[in-house]
């Protein structure tokens, strides 16, 4: 799973998501790829099962690339413990995303073979997403 390898604070605030993506809107590697609608933290699960069921669909045929990192850590209090005593411990990485946000890009496979394989990478994720394609895309035969 995806993580930072060192973070300068192990905890952070929750902070806000609100308004539209302003970097990392456009596709930027590949032909194809899926762009959320919504606002969400991803977590580095999450993006481990969506890359897993991508890359099965393609047969490790063409590329596919990642375009968040978790990089946000998350805490997290046991069970049944009282208010108070401080912030819990660390559990985990997500990636906070807004509307227009690049998840995924893929190229050198067919259109059809990457519109199935990112739609079943987008069902493992928590957010609509919305197919989109290059527009210098042309079908070569």
């Amino acid at each position: 799973m995806l993580q930072p390898n060192k973070t300068k604070y192990r905890r952070q605030q929750k902070g806000r998501m609100k308004g539209v993506a302003q970097r990392g809107t456009t596709l930027a590697f590949g032909q194809f790829g899926i762009k959320t609608l919504e606002s969400a933290w991803i977590t580095s699960r999450q993006i481990e099962a969506a890359r897993q069921a991508i890359t099965r669909h393609m047969k490790r045929e063409g590329q596919l690339w990642i375009r968040i990192f978790p990089d946000k850590p998350i805490t997290k209090k046991p069970a049944e413990v009282r208010m108070g005593k401080g912030k819990g411990a660390p559990e985990g990485f997500v990636a906070p995303v807004t509307p227009g946000r690049i998840l995924f890009e893929v190229d050198g496979v067919p259109l059809e073979v990457a519109k199935e394989a990112l739609r079943l990478g987008a069902q493992k994720l928590p957010v609509v997403t919305k197919f989109i394609i290059h527009p210098n895309y042309t079908e070569t035969l």
